[in-house]
């Protein structure tokens, strides 16, 4: 079931309920003072979760606004690759 957010007019804390979709109603009396408190327009809550494959896709979300700082540039050969003597490899393009 959704949860909705109704805010009262009066300025009271707003209210979180749940309803089905098809009985959802467009404002509600509001508990701390009785005035009419109307539905909001929220944020959906997707992607809530603590899985791992949530985590994960927080994690690398996060990347494209806040990229990891790197302390030096990277070095242009990789540490460990295996250099290749075979003459064919030569007219490969580079990267």
């Amino acid at each position: 079931m959704p949860t909705y957010v109704f805010r009262c007019e009066q300025g009271c804390p707003d209210l979180t309920e749940r309803h089905a979709m098809a009985e959802v109603p467009d404002d509600l009396a509001c508990p701390n003072c009785g005035a009419t408190a109307r539905r909001t327009v929220g944020a959906p809550a997707l992607g809530i979760g603590p899985s791992a494959a949530m985590r994960l896709q927080d994690r690398t979300r996060a990347t494209a606004d806040r990229p990891d700082v790197v302390a030096a540039i990277p070095s242009a050969r990789r540490k460990g690759a295996a250099v290749t003597t075979n003459p064919l490899h030569r007219r490969l393009p580079r990267p």
